[in-house]
């Protein structure tokens, strides 16, 4: 029988998991582009782009949970929660990128758009493997810190009884 302990997987090394970062979530990422641009065409940019993003976010963080970061099982709601506050400011630096894009371009093409685009994703894809490791899929917070827990002294109160100050009552205390 199989405890929890022993169906955990080890956390794999910085370099392999930033390896299946890249595949894991450069691949999400490299199809939501695609995905962005075909909505883009029938809806407003930065409403695909928050559509594609929100979706793209729970099979990354899926993802990164079973593969990328060793857990090996689904994502909790923690940790959506928290890998979706690092995909919101990953929105809003796509978005400027495009809107910044848009006011230096009169009409760029679509190569153009997607250069712009998937820069300013691998920009934020960076910050985001740093946060999910340290923060969202870490395992132990103090080993993460390198810090050293250690358990607090528990002092013991002793209710002493008051001196006598009557000299009869002094062979009673002893």
């Amino acid at each position: 029988m199989e405890t929890a302990h022993s169906q955990e997987q080890a956390a794999p090394g910085a370099f392999t998991a930033f390896a299946r970062f890249v595949v894991c979530g450069g691949g999400v990422g490299i199809a939501s582009s695609f995905a962005v641009a075909a909505l883009a065409s029938w809806i407003p940019w930065a409403l695909a782009n928050g559509l594609v993003t929100a979706v793209s976010t729970l099979l990354a963080t899926e993802l990164h949970a079973r593969f990328t970061f060793g857990a090996g099982g689904r994502a909790t709601r923690r940790q959506h929660a928290q890998s979706a506050g690092s995909a919101a400011a990953a929105y809003a630096v796509t978005c400027m990128a495009m809107l910044a894009l848009q006011h230096l371009v009169a009409a760029p093409s679509a190569r153009l758009e997607q250069v712009v685009y998937l820069s300013a994703s691998a920009l934020t894809g960076a910050a985001r493997f740093a946060v999910l490791r340290l923060v969202v899929f870490a395992r132990n917070r103090s080993q993460a810190t390198g810090t050293v827990r250690t358990a607090r002294p528990v002092h013991a109160t002793v209710a002493h009884a008051p001196a006598p100050t009557d000299p009869a009552m002094l062979h009673y205390a002893a």
